[in-house]
């Protein structure tokens, strides 16, 4: 069950949670990592916007569905969160333990763009 801290403007979910939700359709991932880091290995279908580059690209962003937004483990994608509740947006998830815990788990990833 997804985690909301008042203070923070997105829901926490885990790996498992994450899953669930991308294979039941109509969420954006967003790979909060730099373009190497997603190359050799990123959730399938989602979309590499470095957290740094969340604001400049916030017209890919959706504004129609859940984003979940994913990193190495947590930490950068929450940041892209942040922004992204800058800019009004309100249905957004981190993925705890990011891209470690998704491995971790066993759970397939795509390598190249």
């Amino acid at each position: 069950m997804p985690t909301k801290n008042e203070l923070e403007p997105f829901s926490r979910i885990t790996v498992a949670e994450a899953r669930a939700m991308i294979d039941a359709g109509s969420v954006q991932v967003i790979d909060s990592r730099e373009p190497h880091e997603h190359f050799e290995g990123h959730v399938p279908g989602s979309l590499n916007i470095p957290h740094m580059a969340t604001l400049p690209r916030n017209k890919d962003l959706a504004r129609d569905q859940p984003i979940l937004f994913i990193c190495k483990s947590g930490q950068r994608s929450a940041v892209a969160a942040e922004f992204a509740a800058s800019l009004g947006l309100t249905d957004l998830y981190n993925v705890e333990g990011g891209h470690d815990a998704w491995r971790a788990a066993g759970y397939p990833l795509d390598e190249g763009d």
